[in-house]
């Protein structure tokens, strides 16, 4: 089980200068890259992007690579299809202008285009990006895994007090019971009506039936059930657990509906605040 949520940052240094790669997830219905890489080195956003295909599912992740070329001093590396131009074109001035000074050597160095220097290899850079990238995405996804067993304990306590809820419902069934008899009573006694025990035992199952909750509370244990069952699944499972953080708020909607006693309604307020609670947690997991 892994969140969604994770960041992860690795950079490395050699004679070609250096680089440093910052991977950032957050929550997202689907998965959304977004990358940022320096010019040089733009070429590696489709190796970049099939790869996190790969290994992530869901998450809005930001990539971002820093290059910084090594500034020391770099051969220089002639343009000799330019020098030949040139040549030609001074040889020209000559035939024109033999009085005319020749240039120098020095004053072809400097001459736009004839002369830069040689700079890093690339394709040992784009090697290197591509070892750092790895070693990131592998952080990464050790930071949202670790994320993610922290957001399994924390579900995890919330589906102990949801079963302590409806435990609690459970044992105010007899309760709920002899009060709707109670009530039945005293109204009877104020309409000066007589309730034999058939009358009384009719219009008390009417009632019962209406405030009964068993199915709720069954499907409410087996959410429960199902929940931690797909905390221990492999793969992606996110989507799975907000249908059912549905199905829950559901059967606690049903239950407030149906409650005839303060209690009841108390304990319908508090499953609500503790599925609530998970349903955030969710929004985050992978």
């Amino acid at each position: 089980m892994r969140s969604m949520t994770g960041f992860s940052r690795e950079q490395t240094n050699a004679d070609w200068g250096s680089l440093a790669i910052e991977l950032r997830s957050v929550n997202q219905r689907y998965l959304d890259l977004h990358f940022h890489l320096a010019e040089p080195l733009r070429q590696l956003e489709p190796a970049f992007r099939e790869r996190l295909r790969d290994r992530l599912q869901r998450g809005k992740v930001e990539i971002t690579l820093r290059y910084r070329p090594d500034t020391g001093e770099q051969p220089l590396v002639l343009d000799a299809e330019r020098l030949e131009r040139i040549a030609t074109a001074l040889a020209e001035i000559r035939a024109r202008l033999p009085e005319a000074a020749a240039p120098t050597a020095l004053d072809l160095l400097g001459w736009p285009g004839v002369a830069r220097d040689a700079g890093p290899n690339l394709a040992l850079v784009e090697t290197a990006a591509l070892e750092l990238f790895e070693r990131a995405l592998i952080s990464l996804e050790q930071a949202r895994s670790r994320e993610g067993a922290r957001l399994g304990a924390s579900i995890e306590a919330r589906l102990v007090g949801i079963e302590a809820q409806v435990r609690e419902v459970r044992t105010l069934m007899p309760v709920i019971l002899a009060r709707q008899r109670e009530l039945l009573e005293r109204r009877a006694q104020e309409l000066e009506i007589e309730l034999d025990e058939q009358r009384l035992g009719a219009e008390l199952a009417a009632l019962v039936q209406k405030a009964d909750v068993e199915e709720e509370l069954d499907r409410l244990d087996s959410h429960v059930a199902e929940v931690r069952h797909q905390l221990t699944a492999d793969g992606p499972i996110g989507r799975r657990l907000d249908f059912l953080m549905q199905e829950l708020n559901r059967e606690a909607n049903t239950l407030s509906s149906k409650s005839v006693v303060k209690e009841t309604t108390l304990c319908a307020v508090e499953l609500k605040v503790l599925i609530e609670q998970m349903r955030e947690q969710v929004q985050n997991l992978e």
